[in-house]
């Protein structure tokens, strides 16, 4: 008996449950607990909301596109106006034979 109780003296103490120990994930507010943006896939709420993002983009160049087209078919026509007034004034003073 006293031989038993000096070994078990003598070995360290180990809790048990230090040996089924699990460290906790530290979440802030609204963590979704997926990589975040600059690298990893992200879970489906990142995804969908990437993809908002995206798409939002894309209809604002859309926009911008047709406005920059729209000015661009007005500056022709008024490049062409000038151009025939040009044509009206010299034919008018009789320079160039047409």
């Amino acid at each position: 008996m006293m031989r038993t109780s000096i070994t078990k003296l003598a070995r360290p103490a180990r809790p048990l449950s230090r040996m089924f120990s699990t460290t906790a994930r530290a979440m802030s507010a609204g963590d979704t607990g997926a990589p975040p943006k600059t690298g990893g896939p992200g879970d489906a709420f990142q995804r969908r909301e990437r993809a908002q993002e995206d798409y939002a983009i894309r209809q604002r160049e859309k926009e911008k596109l047709k406005e920059l087209k729209k000015k661009i078919q007005e500056q022709q026509a008024h490049l062409q106006r000038l151009s025939d007034h040009i044509d009206d004034i010299t034919r008018d003073q009789g320079g160039e034979q047409n």
